[in-house]
């Protein structure tokens, strides 16, 4: 398959670029992840092996599919006539080289490549290819690289044979996951009042996007008061209307991000409160929706960044993770948000334990299993201020991330990431009711009518129970917000790396579990009021801070002292050393990522010199927190964590569905209502 002749001439470096992507809808709901033998070549036994980027050639692989292996499955199922053929949305992503390296006219490929695609000759040319496999285009997403389309499944493998064509992934589904002020340190006494200069931090002028149902601006913790901007902008990607939530979710998110802390005396007022909210709706009133929209909205905030001030993205939704992050376009989209000054943070998932109530590990969704992302868990307060009876939530998604891609032997490459890298309260929260989504039969206060907290009162003051890392998320998304306020030169990476190493570890838990502990926003914002305005202009080394105690890395949060872990999550080892804070780390600099300062080479983690300074150590892998210092864990093997999938040597980590000793299985499969009502357990009470 070839474009015109004509076009072909005037855009021949960008057609070697195109790489087809599939559209995947995020949600909470678990898939089964077993694909079914492939019908078209030999599928040999599965096997794990030493994670290999799918675009490398140099493993000698003469052929590798285009296909994402779900999509590869439906393809198999038609053109071996056990199925009907049907039209199936995908998502094609532009390569980022020209064919050796070249570039045009000094003009780097993936600047042109997005430039181009907001051609309307390119977009009718595009639409004529799809018409030729009788299907159609259906969006650009200038920023990202990326184009949508409808093709059908009978002719989804001719794009195999097409050179211009790198790699094919299906739309998949998305959907959401379901006294934090006091508990986090984010209270008048704590974070708000901790950097000097500020009389109160909340979030002041830091755009926030939120990407989910919706957001009701008719409820009074939402509405806009003296102070307060609440949402500034509204845009929608589903049927329903701009500024209604039909299915409850994103209303309930927005207010723990930035409810009204004058609605029932602060009793629900949200971490980030004046900050600008930008809703933007991509899950329809079913709490479920298309991963394009999500790109949609993600090269919409790009675009759209300097206008808001579009700092912080947070994203409580999600996909099962089928493709390796590298292929990922979910993650290819956030991605492009990290690398354009913007903090993403995603929520883990709710898939940390199966029907029978066992632990799973390994079900990190997407665009969780994205590195330069920050990964969400959540945990259990008991409805308490003081954090020493924290626990983790049983269903919070535990790591390692279980994306893959798979050879021309068929033998797949985990990518097997260390994750959520940190984790917040997230069960039985009290946030507002969408009152747009009262009376509606899908919404989840008509599902789950026992999660209403109050009982009388108008609809916009009605208030409502709910759990998940997708209630998790907006506390760390605020906490980012109130950091930005303190120093608005902060880097995305480095906001990642102060809230890792001011968190929490929670006794007994290992990073899996928790990555780097709980939030801790009081210390977060104090470093970051600490770091030099210039500091992503140092050299690699250069102290970065304008003051700094070694003997007193700790905080209180009310009255109780909270020390910090000291360590950031890598892909596959903790980061430790007081250096990460008080000297400047290259791998915190704009579009770099902390995981690229920890490769693996033999077998073994090495830390490259040019993007971690003297000073900073590793763990060999995983460790069970002692609830002290991260880096004083026990490893909870004696094994390397390396990457080729296996961390523990008594067979912790063996493969998908495989049962371990201590009865931790890791599987993709487990209940769609896990965190619906929450762990049954105390919890936060209900303002009087």
């Amino acid at each position: 398959m070839r474009f015109t002749e004509k076009l072909k001439k005037r855009f021949v470096f960008l057609l070697t670029a195109l790489v087809l992507l599939q559209v995947v809808p995020i949600g909470a709901i678990a898939h089964e992840s077993a694909l079914s033998p492939k019908t078209s070549r030999q599928q040999p036994a599965e096997v794990e092996q030493d994670l290999a980027d799918p675009q490398d050639e140099s493993r000698g692989n003469s052929w590798r599919s285009k296909l994402a292996a779900d999509l590869e499955q439906s393809v198999d199922v038609v053109t071996t006539g056990r199925g009907r053929d049907k039209m199936s949305s995908v998502i094609i992503q532009l390569k980022d080289k020209a064919p050796g390296g070249q570039n045009i006219k000094g003009i780097m490929v993936t600047d042109i490549k997005r430039t181009m695609l907001g051609d309307p000759s390119v977009r009718a040319d595009l639409q004529t290819k799809f018409e030729r496999l009788n299907g159609h285009l259906k969006n650009t997403f200038n920023t990202m690289g990326l184009i949508s389309a409808e093709i059908p499944l009978s002719r989804i493998r001719e794009l195999e044979y097409d050179d211009d064509i790198a790699y094919v992934s299906p739309d998949r589904p998305i959907s959401s996951h379901g006294h934090v002020e006091q508990t986090t340190g984010a209270g008048a006494t704590d974070g708000r009042t901790e950097v000097a200069g500020f009389y109160s931090l909340n979030g002041t002028g830091v755009g926030i996007a939120v990407l989910d149902s919706g957001i009701d601006t008719n409820h009074n913790l939402i509405k806009s008061s003296n102070g307060r901007p609440g949402v500034v902008y509204s845009r929608t990607y589903t049927s329903v209307p701009s500024g209604s939530d039909y299915y409850g979710h994103g209303t309930h998110v927005a207010s723990l991000l930035a409810g009204n802390p004058g609605f029932k005396s602060d009793s629900y007022g949200g971490i980030a409160y004046e900050s600008k909210v930008i809703n933007l709706g991509v899950l329809d009133s079913q709490g479920v929706g298309l991963s394009s929209n999500v790109i949609a909205a993600l090269d919409w905030c790009i675009t759209n960044k300097a206008t808001y001030n579009i700092r912080v993205i947070n994203m409580s939704l999600g996909a099962p993770a089928k493709d390796s992050y590298k292929t990922d376009p979910l993650c290819l989209a956030a991605r492009r948000a990290y690398n354009a000054g913007i903090v993403v943070v995603v929520a883990a998932g709710n898939r940390g334990k199966n029907l029978l109530g066992q632990e799973l590990y390994g079900g990190i969704d997407s665009p969780g299993i994205e590195p330069s992302v920050i990964t969400v868990g959540a945990t259990n307060s008991f409805g308490t201020d003081n954090r020493g009876d924290d626990t983790m939530a049983t269903y919070s998604s535990r790591g390692p991330t279980r994306g893959y891609s798979t050879d021309s032997a068929g033998v797949k490459h985990y990518d097997n990431l260390i994750k959520p890298d940190l984790v917040a309260p997230g069960n039985k929260l009290i946030g507002a009711i969408s009152p747009s989504s009262v009376g509606k039969l899908s919404s989840l206060i008509t599902q789950f009518p026992t999660l209403k907290a109050s009982s009388t009162g108008p609809t916009n003051d009605q208030v409502m129970y709910m759990s998940g890392t997708s209630m998790a998320t907006p506390v760390v998304a605020g906490a980012a917000a109130m950091m930005l306020e303190a120093n608005p030169n902060l880097t995305p990476g480095l906001v990642k790396a102060i809230l890792m190493y001011t968190a929490q570890p929670i006794r007994n838990f290992n990073n899996l579990q928790q990555g780097a502990g709980r939030l801790n926003i009081e210390g977060a914002v104090r470093i970051a009021g600490w770091v030099r305005s210039d500091a992503s202009s140092l050299a690699n080394g250069a102290s970065m801070l304008t003051t700094w105690d070694e003997y007193e890395q700790d905080n209180f949060i009310g009255s109780e002292n909270v020390t910090w872990g000291r360590g950031i999550i890598s892909d596959y080892c903790v980061l430790y050393g007081s250096a990460l804070m008080t000297k400047w780390q290259a791998m915190y600099g704009q579009t770099k990522l902390i995981s690229d300062a920890t490769p693996v080479s033999g077998g073994v983690i090495v830390r490259n010199v040019s993007l971690v300074s003297s000073g900073v150590f590793n763990t060999e892998g995983v460790l069970n927190n002692n609830g002290v210092l991260i880096s004083d864990g026990v490893l909870i093997s004696d094994g390397v964590l390396l990457s080729d999938g296996v961390l523990l040597s008594d067979g912790v980590l063996i493969g998908d569905g495989v049962l371990i000793s201590d009865g931790v299985l890791l599987s993709d499969s487990t209940n769609a209502n896990a965190a619906a009502l929450g762990d049954t357990t105390e919890c936060m009470e209900p303002a009087p």
